[in-house]
């Protein structure tokens, strides 16, 4: 059993490491592709397996699912032999060592710093390679591509769990080096395809998908995604909001995409530019609303700062309240999680 000491010295090694395997997961340079495909071998050679024939390269996950589809003589996955097994292994040795406590603490240190933000991206790439493969098709063809999606080491994105291992030097130093060196990759007897890593990647301070000018991941084959703060949405519907009008947003029928262009509009902005009316006036400010079709109204307080900027102006914000709100006062006291009756602040600021 380690040490108190012991397991302070893991855990600051691993901390200092984290970063790298931030920048490994994140990566949006052309892969490395010598060291990719010898790290792709050694993973065979350390799971006891005959090397692959070949290893073949594809612009994207989509491509190499694609390319996949027309390999019928590629041989059975080996995935769990290359990757599932000796992760397996060496989880149980570190847990052995650490004791529940230990690891739940060691992995909080570690992986589980970047799990989530890493999953949700290899949850939306996966959703976009069926969709751009499959279409609207629910069944056979779409089935048929997640099994092969399921095939997948995730290459870039393995560095959450990767980064919870002293992977530099031991049973998972292979899938380690091809992390470090590539993107996505799928291990078969006769071959293993490698895919390239994205060239762009743009996330809001949430880590969401985020972009809204161009692709939010794009991949240097094409295959790219667009979001806004983590939302799917078409490439079409980016291009079209620099040239945005109140009539427009109003004349959206899905009421996600709306959101999107009220957000992208500016609430404030689509206010003043479509007519609304004050609804309610006290000392805290003003109460604004206007009615959306088949979505909930937009119901915003706005405020006047108490405090002058250095060049004697006072800004004003925007609040976005409930639409249950009625006083401008409710509104703002809302925003502090405290009812209008016991909202009384002794300075604004």
């Amino acid at each position: 059993m380690m040490t108190d000491s012991d397991a302070a010295q893991r855990e600051a090694g691993a901390a200092d490491g984290l970063d790298r395997w931030r920048a490994w997961a994140s990566a949006t340079v052309p892969a490395d592709r010598a060291t990719a495909e010898r790290g792709v071998r050694a993973a065979y050679r350390r799971a006891g397996l005959t090397e692959p024939e070949q290893v073949v390269w594809a612009g994207s996950p989509r491509e190499a699912v694609a390319l996949l589809r027309r390999l019928p003589d590629r041989g059975p996955s080996v995935r769990e032999a290359v990757r599932s097994a000796p992760w397996a292994r060496a989880r149980r040795r570190l847990h052995a060592e650490l004791g529940a406590e230990g690891w739940s603490a060691h992995w909080a240190a570690t992986g589980g710093r970047l799990w989530e933000t890493a999953q949700a991206l290899v949850n939306r790439i996966t959703a976009g390679v069926i969709e751009d493969l499959a279409g609207r098709d629910t069944g056979r063809e779409a089935a048929e591509i997640r099994l092969l999606l399921l095939d997948a080491v995730l290459g870039q994105h393995d560095a959450p769990w990767l980064a919870a291992f002293p992977a530099e030097d031991g049973p998972l130093d292979a899938l380690a080096t091809v992390c470090r060196s590539a993107g996505w990759w799928w291990p078969y007897a006769r071959v293993a395809v490698v895919a390239e890593r994205p060239v762009e990647l743009h996330r809001d301070e949430a880590g969401r998908l985020d972009h809204g000018d161009g692709p939010a991941l794009a991949y240097p084959d094409g295959f790219a995604l667009h979001a806004w703060r983590g939302m799917p949405v078409p490439a079409a519907f980016l291009a079209e909001l620099p040239s945005l009008t109140p009539e427009r947003i109003r004349a959206e029928e899905n009421a996600e995409l709306r959101r999107v262009m009220l957000e992208y509009y500016g609430y404030d902005r689509y206010l003043a530019d479509s007519g609304a009316r004050p609804v309610h006036r006290d000392e805290t400010g003003t109460l604004w609303r206007i009615d959306l079709h088949d979505d909930e109204p937009v119901v915003m307080v706005e405020v006047l700062n108490s405090t002058p900027e250095p060049d004697g102006t006072r800004r004003t914000y925007w609040l976005r309240v409930p639409p249950s709100t009625r006083t401008a006062k409710a509104g703002v006291a809302w925003t502090f999680g405290l009812h209008a009756d016991v909202y009384a602040p002794v300075r604004e600021t």
